[in-house]
């Protein structure tokens, strides 16, 4: 649907005016949206820390505390790029969450405010509620990948100290 036809169907809502009640929909929809939106964003930006964390033991200079020779420890760097690899998903699970959109049609009902008033807030449910379960999906991948990340982190120093 057009950004002129959505605005169209829009309008028709509120022939008769602003009802209280519908102001109050929207504002708990929006609220949602908003409060998943900084999620989405904190998660991440979170990832974007957790993978440049990943990568450091890898690209870091021989000798430094952290640092691991590929070619001499290859089970380590396998395991480290796992540990990358999860929360590079999370990190392009949540990039599909953030571009979800409200998709609504008003086909049908052109001329019935109520019901493309119940379609409206059907299409922003749905979205929110996708986005929530994409957010929960990506926070398990990011769980997961900085855990293996942070075991790591471990075995390396564990193999260095002793």
């Amino acid at each position: 649907m057009s950004t002129r036809a959505l605005l169209r169907a829009f309008q028709i809502t509120h022939r008769g005016g602003v009802s209280e009640d519908f102001k109050a929909d929207l504002d708990l929809l929006r609220h949602k949206d908003l409060d998943l939106s900084v999620r989405l964003g904190a998660l991440l930006a979170f990832d974007a820390l957790l993978i440049n964390t990943g990568i450091n033991p890898i690209a870091a200079s021989p000798g430094a505390p952290l640092s691991l020779d590929a070619a001499s420890r290859p089970v380590e760097t396998i395991v480290t790029m796992a540990g990358i690899l999860l929360v590079a998903v999370s990190a392009a699970i949540t990039v599909r969450a953030i571009t979800i959109g409200e998709e609504f049609s008003d086909e049908g009902i052109e001329n019935d405010p109520a019901a493309i008033t119940r379609r409206l807030f059907a299409a922003f449910c749905v979205s929110v509620d996708a986005q929530r379960v994409l957010l929960d999906r990506a926070t398990r991948y990011t769980l997961a990948g900085g855990g293996v990340i942070a075991l790591t982190f471990a075995w390396i120093l564990a193999e260095k100290i002793l």
